[in-house]
This record gives C-alpha cells, sequence and structure tokens, in this order.
C-alpha cells in the first residue's frame, strides 16, 4: 500500500491511496479508513479487523460443485495475453463521467416496473441492479464495429461473500467474487428492462455459499482470471466520504481514471450535492464506441 498526501496552499489537503484488491476490498477498505481515522485521532482502531485470511482458503480437496462461465482457464504453459482482456493501449481510450440522479434512478425503477407483463419475475428492483441493466444494455449495444444480434455479452459485477460463507464482518481482505448475467445482444435490445434486471438479480442469487466455495475451489485448481464482456466496479454505497477524520469528513472520495477499457466504475458526487443519491457512472471507451455509448445511454433513460 502507498499513501501520498499533498497539502494545498488554500490549506485543504488530498490523500491519495494505492493498493491491492487482494489486500483490500470497499468494505474492509472502508474499515481501514475508518481505523486511520481513529488512530489519528487518538483512539483505539474503530473495529478489530479479522485477518485470518484461510477463512477464504480452498477446501481439501478442492470440490468444483458448479459451472463457471464467468471465470476462464489458462491452458498449461501459455502465459497471459500482454495487454489482457481489461487493457487497452495508451491514447486509444476517451473518458466520460455519465450523471444519473435520483429522478433517473427512479424513472429506470418506474421502466423496470412498468415492464411487468403481468407474469412473475424475480427481478429485484433496485437502484443498483437498474443502473447495471441500463449501463450493460449500453455497453452490449455499442461495443465492436459491426453489431451482431447473436453476440453474447456478459456483465460481471462483484458480490460480498462474508454473509454467504458465515465469516466476520470485520474480515480484512478480497471477499467479493464476481456474479454475472449473460444474455444474446438481440435479447439486450428487444427485452423490457425489466427482464435485465432480473437476469442481474439471477446473478446476485446465483452467488450462495456453496457457489462460493466452488470458485474458491476452482481458483486452487485452475489458472485462471474472470472472463466477461466488462466488469461493473462499484463505489457507489461504500461510504467512503462518511468516515470521520479529526479535520472533518472528506469533501469528495472518488477513483482516480486509469486505462481499463472494460472496467466500469460506479461512484457518488460531490458530498454537500443537492441530490445525495445520485451516481456517477465512469466510462472509458475508444472514441467510436463511445459515441454510440453516449447516445444510448440518454436515449434509454427516456
Amino acid at each position: 500500500m502507498i499513501l501520498c498526501l499533498t497539502s494545498f496552499k488554500c490549506g485543504g489537503f488530498a490523500l491519495g491511496v494505492a493498493t491491492n484488491h487482494a489486500t483490500f476490498d470497499g468494505i474492509s477498505f472502508k474499515t481501514f479508513l475508518e481505523n486511520l481515522a481513529s488512530l489519528a485521532a487518538g483512539k483505539p482502531l474503530a473495529t478489530v479487523p479479522c485477518n485470518d485470511r484461510y477463512l477464504l482458503a480452498a477446501r481439501s480437496p478442492p470440490q468444483i460443485q458448479f459451472d463457471h462461465p464467468e471465470l476462464v482457464k489458462i491452458p498449461t504453459g501459455v502465459d497471459l495475453p500482454k495487454p489482457t482482456v481489461f487493457d487497452c493501449p495508451e491514447g486509444q481510450l476517451n473518458f466520460k463521467i455519465f450523471n444519473l440522479t435520483s429522478n433517473d434512478i427512479a424513472r429506470l425503477k418506474k421502466k423496470a416496473k412498468d415492464g411487468w407483463s403481468g407474469g412473475s419475475s424475480n427481478a429485484k428492483i433496485t437502484g443498483f441492479n437498474v443502473v447495471a441493466a441500463h449501463v450493460w444494455r449500453c455497453k452490449a449495444l455499442s461495443s465492436g464495429s459491426d453489431y451482431d444480434p447473436e453476440r453474447v455479452s456478459t456483465v460481471l459485477y462483484a458480490v460480498d461473500i462474508r454473509s454467504r460463507l458465515n465469516l466476520p464482518s470485520s474480515l480484512a481482505g478480497n471477499a467479493v467474487l464476481s456474479a454475472y448475467a449473460s444474455a444474446r445482444c438481440k435479447e439486450i435490445e428487444e427485452a423490457p428492462l425489466v427482464k435485465l434486471v432480473e437476469l442481474v438479480t439471477q446473478g446476485t442469487n446465483r452467488m450462495t455459499g456453496e457457489y462460493a466455495q466452488s470458485v474458491i475451489d476452482w481458483g486452487e485448481v485452475n489458472k485462471g482470471f474472470p472472463n466477461g464482456e466488462f466488469l461493473i466496479s462499484s463505489w457507489w454505497r461504500l461510504g467512503f466520504a462518511d468516515v470521520e477524520y479529526p479535520w472533518g469528513k472528506p469533501r469528495y472520495s472518488c477513483p482516480v481514471v486509469y486505462h481499463r477499457k472494460d472496467i466500469i466504475l460506479l461512484f457518488p458526487d460531490i458530498v454537500g450535492s443537492s441530490d445525495n443519491n445520485e451516481v456517477n457512472v465512469l466510462v472509458a471507451l475508444p472514441s467510436k464506441e463511445m459515441e454510440k455509448f453516449e447516445v444510448l445511454f440518454h436515449k434509454l433513460l427516456a
């Protein structure tokens, strides 16, 4: 971990942190920040972290009980490609932040509810699920130079497995796994929003304790990495900006832009804004794809 403190003439300062996801996931990183704030105030740790990494160990022997299409195995003797599936050469990406207000999110929820045709649906219409479904549709339909209605698009998104494996809430480390949802582009384009929300919901529900343990065992047996068109990484509800330091709460807490084509970041707006329920969507895409994504993003909100 690297921390960099930058002071400004106005009296403010910025604290930059570089870490590795194997060290902290979002939940345990917030715990780290809360403990840092407590120590800076001369107080004891706010939360005593559980550092037992063996709680996330594979079983012996490993038991892979499910198919795991969200993971891809690297054949023996084959090195990781450079760049990897999640990288893009410098200079080939445009960066844009798309803001969704609470009214936008409410509109997406209403559109999902209105999409029910009287039958049963397992869709859980939450803020994250409707935003993930909306972003997935925009990304799938803007990807590549030629539209292929039969192409299967897969979105990955993180799920906390602490409760699923009865792990301590104070567990430090990386206790998130990638859930997934897949569909053909034709279905993504034509289906009502509620169908995509239902697929996202199914991906979360699929991550039971047994499934999570099977993923861990898969990683023990195989050398591989996540397999999807893109990953949604959400900082939206992690609450980094809620940490109370001796000098007060941060004015803003956000990720630094980096060159990763197929990771889309969700993060809250500036603390104290007029709409505390809004979310920013950080997208990095080649210019032609970005043009299509931007048109779809606003068109599908209507």
